[in-house]
């Protein structure tokens, strides 16, 4: 990514020029860190340390805490998950926010993130669904976590300016082939590995694409000042429908998790 006009290489971004993205790596930093004083494990924090912090665990999100679609996006498993995430973060947050501005790229930011989370809930529900019909262990629910989904948002939208045709003035050249290629095999890791929510990457990156194309959209149309905030309440309005969808397929399952969540607080001590 460079500089459109004047073009300056090898320059560093000021810290001003992406402070919300700054304060979001803070935020999970210091959140992290206040975990491991308190006597979470710095590298495989346990399940129960996970869900005390916020970490997403369906059944309890859908029936108890729907909050935790939102607090999942500031916990992190371990040091290694955290510097991935941060590292991303940075990369993507620095450029997308410089482009998009700081209102349009937080909304993007805690969108992608919150779509994610439902997305991946969402696979949980059926899932659920199936375990009905019979038992597998690998189809319980899982516990989530992480700023992935969120980050992956900011990746994607990228890759849409970067594929669309450059704006008069528009600030940084994208390379689309190295966007391309960093998406697809975070993707393609995702579906290969074990343990990655990779609903929770698509999720993510479908809302991420989305703003992007609006927010473009708006630049091309001269709309800039309505554009981005009818943008933003589209996604919300969607992820809200989504939420409600969600929750409408619960009371089949809901006895199952009910069952699921009694066990696991018995078992955690939560």
């Amino acid at each position: 990514m460079s500089e459109y006009s004047p073009p300056q290489i090898n320059r560093k971004l000021e810290v001003n020029q992406w402070w919300i993205t700054a304060i979001l790596i803070a935020i999970n930093v210091g959140l992290y860190g206040w975990q491991v004083l308190s006597g979470v494990d710095a590298t495989s924090p346990t399940t129960a340390d996970a869900i005390r912090w916020g970490a997403d665990f369906s059944p309890m999100t859908f029936l108890e805490q729907p909050q935790r679609l939102f607090t999942s996006m500031f916990f992190h498993f371990g040091l290694v998950h955290l510097m991935l995430n941060m590292w991303a973060l940075y990369i993507f947050g620095s450029i997308a926010e410089q482009m998009l501005g700081r209102f349009y790229f937080i909304g993007l930011y805690l969108l992608a993130g919150l779509m994610g989370s439902l997305l991946s809930s969402y696979m949980t529900i059926r899932d659920s669904y199936a375990l009905l019909e019979h038992f597998d262990p690998s189809l319980l629910p899982h516990v989530g976590a992480g700023a992935s989904g969120a980050v992956m948002g900011l990746g994607a939208a990228l890759t849409i300016l970067a594929l669309a045709p450059p704006l008069p003035y528009q600030r940084f050249i994208l390379d689309k082939k190295s966007l391309l290629i960093v998406m697809a095999i975070n993707l393609a890791f995702g579906f290969m590995a074990a343990g990655i929510n990779n609903a929770a990457h698509i999720g993510g990156m479908i809302m991420g694409a989305l703003l992007a194309l609006i927010w473009y959209i708006s630049q091309k149309t001269n709309m800039t000042q309505i554009g981005p905030i009818i943008g933003l309440v589209i996604a919300a309005v969607t992820c809200t429908l989504f939420y409600q969808y969600c929750m409408s397929l619960i009371p089949p399952i809901e006895p199952l998790w009910q069952e699921i969540l009694a066990h696991m607080k018995s078992q955690l001590g939560i």
